[in-house]
Order: C-alpha cells, then structure tokens, then sequence
C-alpha cells in the first residue's frame, strides 16, 4: 500500500503571485497522490499569501478552516476604476477625482467596520445558473450580483500616499478585498483598484510559518504537513479515552458526564466539538444530539 493513502492532515503553503488556488493544489495533490486534496479560501493569481490546503480525511475539514477569521494585507490604487476591481482588468481613469484627506479616509474607513453589506465583483467565481460570474462576464453578459452579508474586523491604514493605499483588514469568510477597496474608493469620490493583496493569515495559519511552493516537495511533505487537529482549531476540544474512542468510533454516543472536568461547557444543539486521543490527534468531530449526549459526526484515522 502507498504511504500517501495515510496521510491526513493540512499544509500551509505561502502562495506566490501568478499561480491559480488550483495550480497550487495540483501541485500537493501529485506529492501526496493518491490522498485527496483541497483547499480552504481561494486566492486569486494576483494575490499571495496563506493558503491552507487540506489533505486525506482533513478534507473533510475545509469548511472549518474556512470559517476562521483571514487577515490581509492588501494596496490599492486611488483614482482608477477596472471592470475586475483589480489590476486583471482595463484601468479606467476617474474623470475629476477627489483626492481624499487622510481625515475624510479615516472617517470612510468607520462605515465598513462590524456587519456589513457588500456586493462581489462581477469577475468572480460565484456562480449563477451554474455558470462562474467570471466566466459570464468575459462573453459580456451583464452580471448582476446581489451584495450579501460580511464581517469586518479591523481595518488598519499602513501607509497612505496618494494615490495609494495601503491597509491591513481582519474579516470574516465570503469578504472580497478588492470589493471592499472598490466601494472605499466610491465613498471617497475618487473610485480604487486593487494592486497587490497578500493573505497573512487564516485563523493560527500565519504566512511567517507558510512553507515556499518551491520548498514543498515529496522529500520536505512530513515536516510540513500539520496535523488534522489544526483545521479544527477553532472549536472546543476535549480528550477521549480509549473506551471512548471506542464507542464513537461505533457511531455511539458519550455522555459529558464520563469526560474529564466535568465535560465541556453547556452547548447548544448546533455546536460542534473537536475530540482527540492521549497523543492529540484529532478522532471525531462530535455534536450534542440530546443534552448530555455527544455524538460523532465525522470519525477519522490519523496516520501515525
């Protein structure tokens, strides 16, 4: 049997600009063939940075690294409009374009901050009636995508130049970085395009710690393949005994009672739990069906 057939587990691979989010992901895929692979938050080949690609059974996991809070560090270019909100398309210059204080940008920067309403770019790969926007987009079909709900964290201003901008933004999963330059740049009566993005992090995935795609090969995989409990890392973890494994393994429940301390916390029904063994690897992602009653709803082999 080929060793690769074991292996679970996520890679945090530093993307550099060019390639596609699939580029990279074939690239792992022929070294840890014939494991599955996927990624978790597409980057698009302009921008660089943490892209956390999940690897076996961590596939599994995708949607929860996709829900951990990204950082980005991203510069835009005031002044200029583009049918792509980014350097992929034409740039057309704004006609009579206010050139903003540095007080107006801080006052702007405030309405983009919590909850907010924000609508894709027309060139992504959101789909309608099963076809990529994009792709309507580039044959000339008028796309017409509805804003939908994302959350912004923080937004820091690194370096203000004009006509540049530079700035770090914490948010939620589904945010588009170069929509949110664009409207910031409406806002301000100046219009903005997007010239460089990096993702430096995605939840504990932090670019410092990201391995070169150069420096990914079958010889240096092990070293930096992380282990399945880290997609997982945002959920509440609790340590399983071999009796316990056992039973959810077998697709039967635990009781909170039988944990160490008492169990967790008091859950709701839709909270989910991360559940390893002694050695710290993940098992089971378990959820409380009735109070007091933990069951799985993914089990998993970590190879050892």
């Amino acid at each position: 049997m080929h060793i690769a057939m074991a292996l679970i587990g996520v890679l945090n691979v530093n993307k550099p600009a060019g390639p596609t989010s699939r580029d990279v992901v074939n690239r792992a895929e022929r070294l840890v063939w014939p494991a599955k692979v996927g990624h978790a938050g597409t980057l698009d080949p302009l921008a660089t940075g943490v892209l956390a690609i999940c690897v076996g059974q961590a596939t599994r996991l995708i949607q929860y690294v996709q829900r951990m809070p990204k950082t980005y560090r991203a510069t835009f270019l005031f002044g200029q409009r583009s049918e792509t909100d980014d350097l992929e398309g034409a740039l057309i210059p704004v006609a009579d374009a206010a050139e903003p204080t540095r007080a107006a940008l801080d006052r702007v920067l405030t309405r983009f901050l919590g909850d907010i309403q924000q609508r894709p770019p027309t060139h992504s790969a959101i789909k309608l009636a099963g076809q990529r926007a994009y792709e309507l987009a580039r044959r000339g079909v008028e796309v017409d995508l509805q804003p939908r709900p994302v959350t912004i964290h923080k937004i820091f201003v690194r370096r203000y130049e004009y006509p540049e901008l530079e700035l770090a933004v914490d948010c939620g999963s589904g945010t588009y970085i170069r929509a949110l330059g664009r409207d910031i740049g409406e806002a301000l009566g100046t219009g903005a395009v997007m010239t460089a993005l990096e993702r430096t992090a995605i939840g504990a995935f932090h670019v410092e710690d990201a391995v070169a795609l150069d420096n990914l090969t079958a010889d240096t995989l092990a070293q930096h393949l992380q282990p399945a409990l880290a997609a997982a890392a945002d959920l509440p973890c609790v340590t399983l005994s071999d009796a316990q494994r056992i039973e959810v393994r077998n697709g039967r429940p635990i009781l909170t009672s039988w944990l160490a301390n008492g169990g967790p916390p008091v859950i709701s029904d839709a909270s989910e739990l991360a559940a390893a063994d002694s050695a710290g690897r993940l098992v089971a992602i378990l959820f409380e069906k009735r109070p007091g009653e933990l069951w799985p709803r993914m089990n998993f082999t970590e190879s050892e």
